[in-house]
């Protein structure tokens, strides 16, 4: 017999309800592998397709409902034999006996995972067809070629597409399988405010910024034009050592509002490289990067209406920016119908000898995200452009990636070479040369002076509705 012991939590009480609540909770802790649970992955939706659904909001019209599902871990089912303790207080009444779980528990391993299993199986049984890019998405088409789309994190749904009349209905046999609270049009997901209007979608962090500038102290601070200084080099070592628990919560809050914030991407990915060992200089960096929120903290995403329909990727690399140790920095940006959906910021895994070398890597980094981007599309048969258009700023690059002689300066970046070149003979990718001044992913890579800086996040369509007018 498998024992998972349990207690009585008092967890919240609601902002709207003086009375307190309870939930029991399993001590999952005490749960044996391959005995009481064996695989306990649930996946999340990905923010990059909320974004992607958002762009084909905003250009065709879609609404934005949000649902909120209520005491989702105790739906799933569990295919484990797992026992608990009777709860405290309860012993006088039950006395020695134990309770055999049918249903996950709050607390248990599996429960993320029979959650999901649960809810997956109701959509299927509605005949939506499970997203293979993203497996929180689900999409069901209707015979006049109208679309339902559905995306899942964790008890959030986004429901969006074309028809109406499939939508309600969702709706009400979800209702009717789960506990479900619709809250209307979509106004607020997972800490981001949306905000919509004829011209378009606004998404943004303001309440989050203005939480995290009141939490450190720095509401009354001094505004900073810049997220980073450009003359700024960061070492590994620095003269006082600063709390390593502090500095990693600061970042890891930095890293999630970088979600709506591209222009602080390159700086947050610095920052997060000092984790293990942060000094003064890099907690510094730190309060620049919120003395730069500080200016502007209701500035975010805009997805805006427009007749494009295609998929433009950027990326751009810093060769040997890095002065710890000499590696490069990687950028890339995209646009699905004229809108920004997916930017990333990382240090390369190995030291580039050539600067056309750093640039390849990143351009290999684009392409990648491009083919997961052009999938997404593909299963919500949304109409696409090809050849999918990288653009880069290095005339190197783009020679080695177009020439299939081998020599000196590709060998080592044979994988990479190839699978460009195989994607370009297939007609699914073209790469045209872009200058560094319009090299957008150059916001990505390096710290930037004020005017270029400005002139790149305009690039990134980035409004501030709460900007005076």
């Amino acid at each position: 017999m498998h024992k998972v012991t349990n207690f009585v939590a008092a967890l919240f009480r609601h902002e709207n309800d003086r009375r307190y609540k309870a939930r029991l909770v399993a001590k999952g802790f005490t749960q044996t592998y391959g005995i009481d649970y064996s695989e306990t992955f649930a996946p999340v939706a990905k923010l990059n397709t909320v974004r992607i659904l958002l762009s084909l909001a905003a250009n065709l019209d879609w609404p934005l409902h949000q649902l909120d599902l209520k005491n989702v871990f105790l739906n799933g089912d569990l295919e484990e034999e797992v026992y608990m303790d009777i709860p405290p207080g309860f012993e006088d009444k039950f006395g020695s006996n134990v309770c055999k779980l049918n249903k996950s528990l709050y607390g248990l391993k599996q429960s993320p995972r029979a959650w999901f299993e649960k809810f997956t199986y109701s959509m299927k049984k509605q005949g939506y067809i499970q997203g293979q890019a993203d497996h929180t998405l689900f999409t069901k088409f209707s015979q006049d070629g109208k679309i339902v789309v559905l995306i899942v994190y964790v008890d959030d749904i986004v429901l969006t597409g074309d028809d109406i009349v499939e939508m309600t209905r969702v709706k009400e046999k979800l209702a009717l399988d789960f506990e479900i609270k619709d809250l209307g049009s979509m106004r607020y997901f997972l800490g981001m405010e949306v905000a919509r209007s004829k011209d378009g979608i606004v998404v943004s962090q303001q309440k989050y910024i203005l939480d995290l500038l009141k939490e450190t102290g720095m509401s009354g601070c001094r505004p900073a034009d810049t997220p980073m200084d450009p003359n700024a080099k960061l070492w590994e070592e620095g003269s006082v050592p600063v709390d390593t628990g502090r500095y990693q919560r600061l970042v890891r809050k930095l890293i999630y509002l970088s979600h709506t914030r591209p222009d602080i991407a390159f700086s947050v990915s610095v920052v997060s490289q000092f984790m293990h060992s942060p000094f003064e200089e890099h907690l510094e960096a730190v309060y620049r990067i919120l003395r730069y929120l500080k200016a502007n903290p209701g500035k975010g995403l805009f997805f805006k209406k427009t007749n494009e329909r295609n998929v433009s990727i950027f990326t751009d690399a810093d060769w040997a920016g890095s002065v710890t140790d000499r590696r490069s920095t990687s950028g890339y940006c995209t646009y699905v119908w004229g809108n920004l959906v997916t930017w990333r910021s990382k240090k390369q895994g190995v030291v580039a000898r050539s600067s056309a070398e750093a640039e390849f890597r990143a351009m290999a980094q684009g392409i990648c995200e491009g083919l997961w981007i052009h999938r997404v599309l593909e299963e919500l048969k949304m109409k696409i452009e090809l050849p999918l258009k990288l653009y880069s700023d290095s005339k190197a690059a783009i020679s080695i990636a177009h020439n299939p002689v081998q020599h000196d300066r590709t060998k080592h970046i044979e994988i990479d070479r190839h699978f460009i070149k195989e994607k370009l003979d297939a007609g699914i990718i073209c790469l045209p040369f872009v200058t560094s001044s319009q090299q957008t992913a150059d916001i990505l890579t390096k710290s930037l002076a004020r005017p270029t800086f400005e002139h790149l996040i305009g690039k990134l369509g980035m409004i501030d509705i709460y900007a005076p007018t």
